[in-house]
């Protein structure tokens, strides 16, 4: 019989290059409406929060994970807990993208949670994980990549 090892990782909210247009996450709506000059959709007031992690930081946790010999098998959260309202993150895009569109509320739904942000406590103690990209620099390449993208 042959063993695997298995551990268990918890992703929390990932952006960047390449993400699909219409997936439906906050990061790529408010980047697209944006850039077509489209209102930007916030639910309820925009007070619920939200964290974003940058993809090469999801990558260096997710290889900090596989190469650590402490035979630690998680789970661990991987993300960036640095939180945003979300209405505070739509003026952040509208500021980056310098679009003038503006930020239109419409009524939250019921399921939407209040607040999505990862402890990072274990990630940091058992495998020394630390997000390096700041929101503006991540989505400065986020924003470059839906550029071309609704160029297309």
């Amino acid at each position: 019989m042959t063993l695997t090892d298995i551990r268990i990782v918890r992703v929390f909210n990932t952006y960047g290059p390449k993400m699909l247009e219409n997936d439906g996450r906050v990061v790529s709506n408010f980047i697209v409406q944006a850039l077509k000059g489209e209102d930007l959709t916030v639910y309820g007031e925009g007070k619920q929060t939200r964290s974003f992690c940058y993809v090469s930081d999801l990558i260096d946790g997710i290889m900090l994970f596989i190469e650590d010999k402490s035979g630690f098998t998680g789970p661990v959260n991987l993300g960036n807990n640095y939180e945003f309202t979300v209405v505070d993150f739509a003026k952040l895009v509208l500021s980056l993208t310098g679009s003038k569109s503006k930020i239109k509320f419409v009524e939250l739904p019921k399921d939407d949670p209040i607040q999505r942000n990862p402890d990072l406590t274990l990630a940091k103690k058992a495998l020394g994980y630390n997000p390096q990209v700041g929101i503006e620099e991540g989505l400065k390449k986020t924003i470059a990549y839906f550029e071309k993208a609704v160029r297309r």
